[in-house]
C-alpha cells in the first residue's frame, strides 16, 4: 500500500473512532493540537517501531491511543509541553553583541547584549534573531546567540528565592525539626544551590540551609541587556560620581590637614573608640566611609538592628554607617544590590558596598571587609572579601 492509501485508510480509521468514542477523541486531540497531529504521530510510531507503514499498524496505533484513556493523555501532555529554556538564547561573544531596528547591519543600534547576557527569542527573520531582553527589542544574527540550551542558561543565570514571610527560618536540614541556622526578613533575595521535595537550600552567612518553599518564590535571574539610553545614562552617572569623589577627596585632605595643624582632633578617622559619633570630612569619600566603618568592630550583631554601637544586622549596619555621611540607604541587603552604580569585583575600592547571597558589608581595602556578620561574631572583619560568592558590588562614592 503507498503513503496516500495509508493516510485515505487512516482518516477512514479516524472518523470511525470519532463516531464510536467522541469524548474520548476531544480530549487526545486538544492535547495534540489537532487531528493532523494525531495521525502524523500515529504514523511516526508505527514507523519508529517497525521500520514500515501499514493501514493496520496505524488504525491499531490510533485505536490504542484513544483506548489508552487519561494515562496517555498525561503522557502526551509531556511530550508537548516547552521548556522554560527552550526560548531562552545566550549571548556568546568575545565582549557584546548590538541589537539592531532591523534584521541586518544597517539597522539603528537600540542597545547592546554582553556576553553571557541572555534574551528571549520571539521569533527569526534569515539568519536573524527577533529578541526582547530588559528594555530592548530588536534583532541579533543568530551566529552570536545560543538558543535552547539548558546548561549554558542554567550557568549563566543565578537561580534566587525572594522572601515572602516576614521572618523565614532558614535550617540546617530538610525539616522542621532541624536545627535552626539562621533567619532571614522579608523581601530578601537568596541564591538558591538546591531544590527538592517542598524545600529550597540557601546560602546565608551563616553557612547553606533549608527553607519551605511556601515561604519562597524562586525565580531565575539573567544579565539583560542595556538600551542605548540607559548606557549613555549610566556613564554620564559614573563620570559625575569619579569627578564627585575625587572633589571630595581634595576637600577631606584639605580639611584633615587644616585640622591636624590647629590641634584638633574632631576628624580623626583613625579612632578606635566604638561609641564615638562624629562629622564625617566635607563631602565624604569611599575612604572616608571605610575608616568610619571600621570603628565599630566588635559591637554586637542584632537581627533587625541598625544602632552601631549597640548592635545592628548586616544591611542595617551598613545603612547606618552611610547615614552618618548623609547617604540613605535601605535596610536591605537584596535593595542595596541596586543603589549606587555597580563596580566590578576585581576593581572594587574602600567605601564600596559588597553584596552576597542575603548578606552585605563594606569593603576596607586590602581584600577584606568589614561587616555584621552573626550573632555569634558581632560586627567583625573578613578577609578574603569573595569568602563567598559575590552578587555585586556598588559605589556611592
Amino acid at each position: 500500500m503507498n503513503r496516500n492509501s495509508i493516510r485515505r485508510a487512516t482518516t477512514c480509521c479516524l472518523t470511525a473512532a470519532v463516531v464510536l468514542s467522541g469524548s474520548s477523541f476531544a480530549t487526545h486531540a486538544a492535547v495534540n493540537a489537532g487531528v493532523g497531529s494525531l495521525i502524523s504521530a500515529a504514523q511516526n510510531e508505527v514507523q519508529i517501531e517497525n521500520g514500515t507503514s501499514s493501514t493496520a499498524g496505524v488504525s491499531e496505533t490510533i485505536a490504542k491511543s484513544l483506548g489508552e484513556g487519561s494515562a496517555q493523555v498525561a503522557q502526551n501532555k509531556k511530550e508537548v509541553v516547552k521548556s522554560e529554556y527552550d526560548d531562552i538564547a545566550i549571548a556568546q561573544v568575545d565582549n557584546y553583541v548590538n541589537v539592531r531596528s532591523t534584521a541586518g547591519e544597517d539597522g539603528e543600534v537600540l542597545g547592546k547584549l554582553y556576553n553571557d547576557s541572555a534574551c528571549t527569542v520571539l521569533g527569526t527573520e534569515g539568519d536573524w534573531y527577533k529578541i526582547h531582553s530588559g528594555d530592548v527589542e530588536g534583532y541579533i544574527k543568530a551566529e552570536f546567540l545560543v538558543l535552547g540550551n539548558a546548561e549554558l542558561a542554567k550557568s549563566v543565570g543565578r537561580r534566587v528565592a525572594d522572601v515572602k514571610t516576614e521572618s523565614l527560618n532558614v535550617r540546617s536540614d530538610a525539616s522542621t525539626d532541624a536545627e535552626l541556622l539562621g533567619q532571614v526578613p522579608e523581601g530578601e533575595e537568596l541564591t538558591v544551590v538546591e531544590e527538592k521535595d517542598g524545600w529550597v537550600k540557601v546560602s546565608i552567612e551563616e553557612g547553606e540551609g533549608w527553607v519551605s518553599s511556601e515561604f519562597v518564590d524562586c525565580s531565575t535571574h539573567y544579565i539583560v541587556a542595556e538600551s542605548k539610553e540607559a548606557e549613555e545614562a549610566r556613564l554620564k552617572k559614573e563620570e559625575e560620581e569619579r569627578l564627585a569623589a575625587e572633589e571630595a577627596a581634595r576637600r577631606a585632605a584639605a580639611s584633615r590637614s587644616s585640622s591636624g595643624s590647629s590641634g584638633s582632633s574632631s576628624s580623626s578617622g583613625g579612632s578606635s573608640a566604638p561609641s564615638r559619633s562624629y562629622a564625617p570630612p566635607s563631602g565624604g569619600n569611599g575612604q572616608a566611609v571605610a575608616n568610619y566603618a571600621c570603628q565599630f568592630v566588635g559591637n554586637p550583631y542584632v537581627y533587625g538592628g541598625t544602632s552601631l554601637t549597640n548592635g545592628a544586622d548586616c544591611s542595617g549596619f551598613v545603612m547606618s554607617v552611610y547615614a552618618a555621611f548623609g547617604v540613605g540607604l535601605p535596610h536591605s541587603s537584596s535593595a542595596l544590590a541596586g543603589v549606587g552604580y555597580g563596580v566590578d569585583p576585581g576593581a572594587m575600592q574602600p567605601g564600596d558596598i559588597v553584596c552576597y547571597s542575603g548578606h552585605v558589608g563594606i569593603y576596607v581595602g586590602n581584600n577584606t571587609i568589614v561587616h555584621a556578620s552573626t550573632e555569634a561574631t558581632g560586627i567583625k572583619y573578613t578577609s578574603p572579601a569573595n569568602y563567598r560568592s559575590i552578587v555585586a558590588v556598588r559605589r556611592i562614592f
